[in-house]
């Protein structure tokens, strides 16, 4: 499925939660929390009063429960506003 956001939306794909801890603790599924991070997959046009800041490929951190969650190709998206993300994570 070929999807293409309007005006300032993004959809984007989170990234999986780390499975253990630093210390090397295993995190059961129950105690996990919803992943915060994502890569974009698609990106809208933007409008004339909101210039588009991300672009597809970018990874980005946005609130826990922002946009919408929806499958897509049998993996969990998320479809948001450009003002919901909170920052890009720079490599």
């Amino acid at each position: 499925m070929k999807l293409k956001p309007l005006h300032d939306r993004v959809i984007i794909k989170r990234l999986p939660e780390e499975e253990k801890t630093a210390g090397g603790i295993i995190i059961p599924d129950s105690a996990k929390e919803r992943p915060m991070r994502g890569t974009v997959i698609a990106a809208g046009p933007g409008t004339e009063k909101v210039k588009m800041q991300v672009k597809k490929g970018d990874v980005v951190l946005f609130a826990k429960y922002a946009g919408t969650e929806f499958k897509m190709d049998g993996e969990e998206c998320s479809i948001m506003r450009q003002d919901e993300i909170l920052a890009v994570i720079e490599k």
